[in-house]
């Protein structure tokens, strides 16, 4: 007699929730770790910039004058030595950070949003419109933009505000040709054309559904002219034409290290490893979220 079997009954399978954009751009950005040290990079030395009246006892114009005329070797009491007039570099060289990250992020920022707005208009509309903007564009380009920024504060006392209006109004022109460039391709596509149909507006077409696809190469532009914004702010405040000593930024550190440099080397080597890792850390965190971004990685 044979023996009677259960049926087998195959086995319960649950259904994986969707992977999210957001969860592959995170999983995707974190297996860049020059990216994510870059990032905690970044995070660290804004805490720093932010926390520097609680983490240094002396102000960034405090004297020492008891050393007045020659800088000291960094020391217990002075981390990274003073300078000739006894100001404790640890203190100037946190402050400064203030001032460059603050240039760098807020220049960014505006040139972003110029670029952004130009080339929308020019790849949007194409026609006279494109052919006025980038012409423009390209006469902007062919400036050199140091030359100019130096002419330009020049011409009026650079203050930090006008410092920052000055390298975000002249950095615009490369955002301006790749979003050119994006709205030209994207604007072809079908859900454009069913939106256009529908009776969307030309700024709800442009602002709602064609800015949002474009905004990964946006993010990515807009971190690397963070750290363009930290070099060109350094190299006017180092030839004298950007924010005026006492203020620190790591700029006119190294300015007045210049002349100290076989003396007191240490006044030049922390602000310039300063603008080293804040540069290297934007553009690493820019390669991370050009990859992270890419929708075909």
């Amino acid at each position: 007699m044979s023996k009677l079997t259960a049926p087998q009954l195959a086995p319960i399978q649950i259904p994986r929730p969707a992977d999210s954009p957001g969860r592959r751009f995170l999983r995707s950005f974190l297996k860049h770790r020059l990216a994510v040290i870059g990032l905690l990079t970044l995070i660290v030395l804004g805490l720093l910039a932010a926390c520097a009246p609680f983490l240094t006892s002396y102000t960034y114009d405090g004297q020492d004058f008891d050393i007045i005329g020659q800088p000291q070797a960094p020391s217990r009491t002075y981390p990274m030595g003073t300078d000739e007039l006894g100001r404790d570099a640890f203190t100037r060289v946190l402050y400064g950070a203030r001032i460059s990250l603050m240039v760098g992020v807020l220049s960014a920022l505006i040139s972003t949003g110029l670029g952004v707005l130009i080339g929308a208009l020019s790849g949007f509309y194409r026609g006279s419109v494109d052919t006025t903007l980038m012409r423009f564009t390209d006469v902007m380009l062919s400036i050199p933009l140091l030359p100019l920024v130096i002419l330009l504060s020049g011409m009026m006392r650079p203050s930090v505000a006008l410092l920052i209006c000055i390298i975000g109004g002249l950095g615009w022109m490369g955002t301006a040709r790749l979003v050119r460039g994006l709205f030209l391709s994207l604007r072809e596509r079908e859900y454009i054309e069913a939106s256009r149909a529908l009776g969307g507006s030309n700024n709800r077409i442009m602002f709602r559904h064609i800015l949002p696809n474009a905004i990964g190469p946006i993010v990515v532009s807009t971190t690397l002219a963070v750290g363009s914004g930290i070099m060109l702010e350094s190299a006017l405040s180092f030839l004298g034409m950007g924010v005026q000593p006492p203020t620190p930024t790591w700029g006119n550190l190294l300015n007045n290290a210049s002349q100290w440099l076989s003396g007191a080397p240490w006044l030049a080597i922390f602000p310039g490893l300063m603008i080293l890792i804040t540069v290297l850390a934007v553009n690493f965190l820019g390669d991370g979220l050009r990859d992270a971004l890419d929708p075909r990685s």
